[in-house]
């Protein structure tokens, strides 16, 4: 299983969920992961895993990081001035270091000794596995993040072409490709010439029982990480996840603002998240600033391990993202006893049950976002009804053993399909 990412969002965290799930169905997994002692360290993130860590820390020093020894990886986001660059700029030069670098970290790794590689996202990690594996069957794991690069304008980065072709090509490769949410295929044929037969349904799922109701103090909890609710008696909104532009975090500042004045009680929104030193556009706090929100409360940036104590002292998840491919943080939630308030498209959509579940909005409509958070706040009964059907779909559609069952079968059938030659 490789990731040239370092460990800092969802497709990690479904990787690793994966990689402790597939023995028990008959896969060991040995996981080759991009890893950084400044936030993102994959020996730690994976522990108790047979991980292989390509330290990438000194590369975020040098003169261009994607040009270290290991390198650095690029991105699907264009952030100004961060260390990896979005994919569109890159040029040819350094994407053969980058798969020069990644070829040989594959074959210390034994890549060509392996029955499956089963590679997250589309990068040059793939090409680095034609070169050093070409024999061995590949199955692709679409996290959704690599098809809102594609969709951007052809004029927006000089290398965007190169890239569509060879992302093309490397999907071309691949034996299966797992997608994780129903709108996903066909935005993977539109972007990347996928037959739909060739993409397996496999949505993400929730760590059992790690994500649950769980007996808090959330008094005590609330004054341990934010001082300031303690004068809250209302309920906890919470936003979860990373400051991309597609999050729509300020437009979610925005919005509370403007439902604030119409609460029966004052009800603070929690942000969790922005890993540090990342953020596009304008970053919340000048949001907060801008808008004079009161209180919003930026809880920083925590570990995956904290998420559920944090679930646990909330009353309601909140994502509203616009171009969300699934929105883990959701099912998360919704295992824990919380109704979400979400976005009518893409993967929330397949996850939230509008009126059952929670709240479904039209995307970047400010004035429908503010008048779901002002019925989560003032209708309690609501709130928990929604929040009872919530945990019980979750229980029952996002289970890891299940999910690790399909990929497991999809491996299987990957075996029967005959390698496609590198191009």
């Amino acid at each position: 299983m490789g990731l040239q990412f370092f460990p800092r969002g969802g497709s990690a965290q479904v990787a690793r969920s994966l990689a402790r799930a597939l023995p028990a169905v008959g896969w060991d997994v040995r996981v080759v992961s991009g890893s950084t002692r400044r936030g993102g360290d994959a020996r730690a993130f994976y522990n108790g895993l047979d991980v292989v860590p390509v330290d990438m820390t000194a590369a975020s020093r040098a003169p261009d990081p994607l040009l270290g020894d290991p390198p650095l990886h690029a991105s699907y986001e264009d952030r100004q001035d961060a260390p990896d660059r979005v994919f569109g700029r890159v040029d040819d030069l350094v994407y053969e270091h980058q798969v020069d670098a990644w070829a040989r970290v594959l074959a210390d790794a034994g890549a060509a000794d392996h029955h499956v590689l089963h590679l997250h996202h589309l990068t040059p990690l793939n090409e680095a596995a034609a070169r050093v594996a070409p024999d061995v069957p590949v199955v692709g794991h679409l996290h959704g993040t690599e098809m809102l690069m594609l969709e951007e304008d052809d004029g927006r980065w000089p290398h965007l072409a190169a890239w569509r072709a060879r992302m093309r090509s490397w999907a071309d490769r691949c034996a299966q490709l797992i997608v994780i949410s129903e709108s996903q295929v066909q935005r993977a044929h539109e972007l990347l010439g996928i037959e739909p037969e060739r993409c397996v349904l496999v949505p993400n799922g929730v760590d059992e029982p790690f994500f649950d109701v769980r007996d808090i103090d959330r008094a005590a909890f609330w004054r341990k990480h934010l001082v300031e609710l303690g004068a809250f008696d209302g309920p906890v909104l919470l936003y979860v996840g990373r400051f991309t532009a597609v999050k729509r975090v300020p437009l979610l500042i925005e919005a509370f603002g403007a439902a604030a004045d119409r609460f029966e009680h004052r009800a603070p929104l929690v942000i969790i998240g922005g890993h540090p030193g990342e953020w596009e556009g304008e970053h919340p706090s000048d949001t907060i600033k801008r808008t004079k929100a009161r209180d919003v409360f930026l809880a920083g940036w925590h570990p995956h391990e904290d998420l559920p104590d944090f679930l646990s002292a909330a009353d309601a998840v909140v994502l509203p993202s616009v171009r969300e491919q699934f929105g883990l943080v959701l099912a998360e939630g919704m295992a824990a006893g919380l109704p979400a308030v979400a976005v009518d498209a893409h993967g929330p959509r397949e996850i939230v049950d509008d009126g059952t579940t929670g709240w479904l909005v039209p995307p970047d409509d400010a004035r429908a976002l503010a008048d779901a958070l002002v019925a989560v706040v003032n209708d309690p009964a609501e709130r928990r009804r929604r929040g009872s059907a919530a945990r019980a779909a979750a229980r029952e559609r996002f289970r890891w053993p299940q999910r690790a069952a399909q990929v497991a079968r999809t491996y299987e059938r990957s075996l029967l399909t005959p390698a496609v030659p590198a191009r």
